[in-house]
């Protein structure tokens, strides 16, 4: 039997039960551990079996005590979601992949669920439309609060109406890695031009004079990193050049071709770059491997949000911190007092602002002479 047929069974077993009487509102269903035995499932067709019905009403959680048989029920059937006892948070990010948005979504749902909560996902993939047709779906479903990584934040938004008709409809939302300014919501975020300094700074303290920043710049983080690459600079005395800025968006993505032609002239290229993130850092690697330019030998690599790929080639990524899971249980936080009605003493000022730290590892190092200045030493 395939798994949605199993969780399928499950449900409709369930919901038979709570439609004959045999679980009354307001009583306690079977645990877990029963119903993987009275099924002969897993655990996992259970648990999304159950999580199915609270979202959908049929049943709702209460910490510590357990699964139970909804209050609010109409002949059979479920009252809409916002009268339910089961309350659901919408989770909108720019893109669901195997980089940090795991992690981030990993620490909303440990508290949410822990307390009740159904989840609901959904993805832009960076993309305004994309992001409208999120909203519209989530708000028909009349979610409890939302949780959102803006898309495209460095320039206008087309879909700030939709944010306004939920304040208007007394929707909390929150919004995650960067904010639109027009709106002014609660945030939670990091300070990216603090990262974006930090990064340059100790290539700079280094030794390093002509570093390459490679920048996304369709969104806040990408310009506030580029903000920070720039003080740095400033502050150190180090003189500009041409092309010290290698930028791309969400669908030009031809970085790596414009920073092969900055790379081939031996005698020309800069000697370190910071990367918007690791996932760019690790790309970067890779055309510095092509192209036999050893790191950190003869060039020094700084990543952004010490994620798994920081570690995960042979050279380990010195890179900046990202909060990740910290981030997502704090914005798990204020969505659960805002549903509840609660004030977050966290959020006086609507902003949440993480401290970005440096992760030294073996990507950067002080920067090598020429080997025709190295001979003029030794005469």
């Amino acid at each position: 039997m395939a798994q949605q047929t199993k969780v399928g069974m499950v449900k409709e077993k369930i919901k038979e039960w709570i439609v004959n009487g045999k679980v009354l509102p307001g009583e306690k269903i079977y645990s877990e551990n029963e119903l993987v035995k009275m099924f002969e499932v897993s655990r996992h067709t259970v648990r999304q079996a159950v999580g199915d019905l609270v979202h959908d009403g049929w049943l709702y959680r209460e910490q510590g005590a357990g699964t139970f048989c909804s209050t609010q029920l109409i002949q059979g059937q479920p009252q809409s979601r916002r009268d339910a006892a089961g309350k659901t948070i919408g989770v909108i990010t720019t893109y669901i992949s195997d980089y940090i948005f795991p992690s981030i979504i990993k620490g909303i749902e440990s508290y949410l669920t822990a307390r009740g909560y159904s989840l609901t996902f959904a993805c832009t993939d960076n993309d305004p439309e994309k992001e409208k047709q999120c909203i519209e779906t989530m708000i028909n479903h009349n979610i409890d609060g939302l949780i959102v990584e803006p898309t495209r934040s460095s320039s206008y938004n087309p879909n700030l109406h939709y944010y306004l008709e939920m304040e208007q409809k007394n929707i909390p939302y929150l919004m995650i890695n960067q904010f639109y300014p027009q709106l002014n919501p609660v945030n939670i975020i990091l300070d990216d031009e603090k990262g974006g300094y930090i990064a340059t700074d100790h290539l700079i303290k280094q030794g390093h004079k002509k570093i390459i920043g490679l920048f996304k710049s369709d969104d806040l983080q990408g310009l506030n990193r580029m903000q920070g690459f720039i003080r740095a600079f400033r502050e150190n005395n180090i003189p500009f050049f041409p092309d010290m800025f290698v930028t791309y968006t969400t669908e030009e993505k031809d970085f790596i071709y414009k920073l092969m032609t900055l790379l081939q002239d031996a005698s020309t290229r800069p000697t370190a770059i910071v990367c918007y993130n690791d996932e760019v850092s690790l790309q970067v690697l890779n055309l510095l491997r092509d192209l036999k330019i050893k790191v950190p030998e003869q060039m020094s690599i700084v990543g952004y949000d010490d994620s798994y790929l920081a570690e995960a080639s042979e050279t380990k990524l010195t890179t900046v911190t990202h909060p990740k899971t910290d981030m997502g249980i704090e914005a798990a936080k204020w969505i659960v007092d805002a549903v509840e009605k609660r004030e977050n003493e966290e959020f006086k000022n609507k902003q949440k602002v993480y401290d970005p730290k440096l992760v030294i590892r073996k990507s950067t190092s002080t920067v090598s002479r020429p080997a025709a200045e190295r001979k003029q030493v030794i005469i």
